[in-house]
């Protein structure tokens, strides 16, 4: 199960790549995840010219790409959980909002970092998915927050199953939340884990962050 959801989520990432131009408020998120499927798989077909000996140019390719489109920190603050939320930054006085602020700053980093290099590798391995994309309720371009339903056919005999969980930025541009790979919530994995390494840590969010590589690699 857990291989089954890694590969959905390397899958799913191919229609994330390249979403520059998903604030027109008349785009709905459907939209955007079905126009830009051939702009991705174009993308990583390219990357195989190239990809063993200037490895660099192609992580940028992704990180660049992704960065307009993917709400990091936002997703970073969630997997973070109480140890990031309003109330607990309230609770706190000048010197450690500043120290929180720093701590998701540095989280952010270590997120979008590890993400693009795990699953950009990954993107490397797929091609030619046939891909399906449910239709956008009426009033989606108008909505703040939407969810697409994709199915990925593959190699498997049934086809994956992902949930995207987007919404709007202030410029109304259409920012990936986060991800449901076959009834799997992703971030709440990586809450739960986030967590777990907080109490093993006696709430050293320090430690946490350095040692999150080690953390998403071990549960991946």
């Amino acid at each position: 199960m857990a291989i089954r959801v890694q590969r959905a989520w390397v899958l799913g990432l191919f229609l994330w790549v390249g979403f520059a131009s998903a604030g027109q408020a008349s785009v709905t998120a459907h939209d955007v995840v079905r126009q830009t499927t051939e702009q991705v798989m174009a993308t990583v077909a390219e990357a195989r010219g190239y990809v063993e000996e200037d490895p660099s140019r192609y992580y940028t390719k992704i990180e660049a790409i992704l960065d307009p489109v993917v709400d990091f920190r936002g997703f970073a603050r969630g997997v973070m959980g109480p140890y990031a939320s309003s109330e607990r930054y309230r609770s706190l006085d000048e010197a450690g909002r500043e120290k929180l602020r720093e701590q998701l700053d540095r989280f952010t980093e270590v997120m979008r970092s590890g993400l693009v290099q795990t699953y950009g590798k990954g993107l490397l391995a797929f091609g030619g998915s046939r891909i399906e994309v449910s239709r956008p309720a009426p009033d989606e371009a108008e909505q703040s927050r939407a969810t697409v339903e994709q199915l990925i056919y593959s190699d498997q005999a049934e086809p994956y199953v992902v949930y995207y969980q987007m919404g709007r930025d202030g410029d109304g541009a259409w920012k990936l939340r986060n991800m449901i790979i076959q009834s799997v919530n992703l971030g709440e994995i990586y809450r739960n884990q986030f967590q777990a390494a907080a109490r093993e840590h006696d709430g050293d969010l320090d430690k946490v962050i350095a040692g999150w590589n080690v953390v998403a690699e071990v549960s991946s």
